[in-house]
């Protein structure tokens, strides 16, 4: 450099510097120095730029790093250097670099630029450019709702975390066809009227970069079909230890379709089963609301909406049965009626009875040993203790014994709706009782009298009438042996009655021929007499005897018997 020999100069130019040094004359030189590089430094700003300019960079992504000066008003032609995590590059022409990202990319980047005609004039180093590089990321996708209404769609968004520039891509499967993709279906939300299973996934980039899929939802499409929920056996109220069946009841249109049901109660929800029903034994965990909603086999993802929620509630405590009966006294060869209920204040129903007689008796009542009326009553006229119990479904649920009835085999008493009657029957029976007593008393009173004056004649007759009588027993016995049995008639007349001579005694005298010799011994005649009273004078003073006809029976042996 001439006019340049001062050990210190100032340069204003880039380039490669060196020097030596001179003395003497002749002139000396010594060795040229090691040189020294001086570059320029243009005013010119640059700055590091990010294509795709996205907030957030996956792994796996590609991006493109630029290297961007800010001219003045001329155009100048740059070659460019880079500084970064990696080893620094050279200077080349190309203003941006293109890599895929990956853990090792995370960090700071740099740039800085030179004229291409001046390879010691350059910019400063930009600002640096941090790049950070994140896990791949999964799909998310969401439903406004699961269930399509008859007729309707529903709304499903696919999305990636809160990162920019994503398209999707939408598939949907079922459980026996395979995944496919849906067409022209590159938006975040989208509108299906179509049950199956829907699953998205986020593209972008060049070359494209794929999330993760989302996780599945299942879209089911609502039939019009309403099922209902119905109770076996149909009982208002239910009781702990009895077995009930829940069925699920579709109703049908037209057509007839194979449905599958799915149950949904206060335990775990059922999964999808051909039974229409379900079959429990009641506790008190069962008490709650009951749903059920179907589909068809053949469509897993159309299904009816639920039924309405059938509510069961358990009867904690169990019932007893109560025996009732308005006699307890079995009436001469009659029965008395036994009635047995279960609750008869509360809605329970359905119930069967079983009749025991005798506390240790387990055996029930058969047709042999009762009359069975309607279902709760029988008539019994065995005396004895009874008790009931009542029972209902299948398998049987028993309530528990009711108290035990004892039933005597006694005169029944007048039933309570006829007792007004009986003080008057009772004071007419009693009338007809004190009459017949008067007329007895009556009766014998004018026997008395009467035999009396009979007595009163017949002691006075009787030396004469036996004498008598012995003679004609003797005449009948000799006439007996040619005419058999002989009645010998005898007017006798009443010595004593003076005022009537129409007063006679009759003495009938009868033996017995068929009798043999030797029977004769014993043989007795028989003397019966009448005595006809003719009607006696009236006298003053004196009571008239009542007139009657007494009959008086004598004892006679025959002949043979006295000899």
């Amino acid at each position: 450099m001439r006019d340049q020999q001062n050990r210190d100069i100032r340069v204003s130019q880039g380039g490669i510097y060196s020097c030596r040094g001179t003395r003497g004359n002749p002139v000396y030189y010594t060795d040229i120095s090691d040189v020294v590089t001086i570059e320029k430094t243009i005013s010119n700003k640059v700055v590091v730029k990010q294509q795709p300019n996205w907030p957030q960079i996956f792994r796996g992504e590609t991006i493109t790093l630029t290297c961007e000066v800010q001219e003045g008003g001329e155009t100048t032609e740059w070659e460019y250097e880079w500084r970064g995590p990696s080893t620094p590059t050279q200077w080349t022409h190309n203003n941006d670099v293109t890599f895929r990202v990956s853990e090792s990319s995370s960090g700071d980047y740099m740039c800085k630029s030179r004229r291409r005609d001046d390879s010691y004039s350059s910019t400063e180093w930009s600002e640096a450019f941090t790049l950070s590089g994140s896990n791949k990321p999964r799909a998310t996708l969401t439903a406004g709702t699961t269930i399509i209404p008859v007729g309707g769609s529903v709304t499903l968004t696919c999305s990636v975390q809160s990162s920019d520039g994503w398209k999707y891509e939408w598939f949907r499967r079922t459980q026996t066809t395979s995944e496919v993709q849906i067409r022209d279906q590159e938006n975040r939300d989208i509108r299906v009227s179509q049950g199956g299973i829907y699953s998205c996934r986020g593209t972008r980039g060049n070359p494209v970069y794929y999330t993760d899929k989302s996780d599945d939802v299942t879209i089911e499409i609502t039939f019009s079909n309403k099922v209902v929920v119905k109770q076996q056996p149909n009982w208002p109220q239910i009781f702990r230890g009895e077995t009930i069946t829940l069925t699920c009841e579709v109703q049908e249109g037209g057509e007839t379709t194979e449905w599958e049901y799915e149950w949904r109660g206060p335990r775990t929800p059922t999964q999808w089963t051909h039974n229409n029903d379900v079959t429990f034994v009641v506790s008190e965990s069962s008490s709650g609301d009951y749903m059920c909603k179907s589909r068809r086999r053949d469509d897993s993802y159309s299904s009816t909406e639920w039924s309405e929620a059938f509510t069961l509630s358990v009867s904690t405590d169990q019932p007893k049965a109560q025996i009732t009966s308005h006699m307890r006294d079995i009436p001469v060869g009659g029965s008395v009626t036994l009635n047995c209920s279960v609750n008869a204040s509360s809605s329970s129903s359905g119930w069967k009875y079983y009749w025991y007689r005798d506390e240790k008796s387990s055996e029930a009542l058969t047709t042999q040993d009762a009359v069975f009326h309607s279902n709760g009553q029988i008539s019994v006229s065995q005396e004895g203790l009874y008790r009931c119990r009542g029972g209902r479904g299948n398998s049987v649920y028993y309530t528990e014994d009711s108290q035990s009835v004892r039933i005597d085999k006694k005169a029944a008493p007048e039933p309570e709706s006829s007792s007004f009657l009986t003080p008057l029957i009772v004071g007419l029976v009693c009338g007809v009782l004190l009459i017949l007593l008067l007329l007895l008393l009556l009766c014998r009173f004018k026997q008395s009298k009467d035999s009396f004056f009979v007595r009163t004649r017949s002691t006075n007759q009787s030396s004469a009438m036996n004498h008598m009588i012995k003679d004609e027993a003797q005449h009948s016995r000799h006439a007996s042996t040619v005419q058999g049995d002989a009645c010998v008639y005898e007017s006798i007349k009443d010595l004593h009655d003076t005022q009537n001579d129409d007063s006679v005694l009759y003495a009938q005298v009868s033996q017995d021929r068929a009798k043999t010799k030797k029977d004769n011994d014993d043989s007795l005649l028989y003397t019966q007499v009448y005595h006809n009273k003719a009607k006696p004078k009236r006298h003053k003073g004196k009571p008239a005897p009542a007139a009657a006809d007494e009959t008086v029976y004598s004892e006679v042996k025959s002949q043979t018997a006295l000899d």
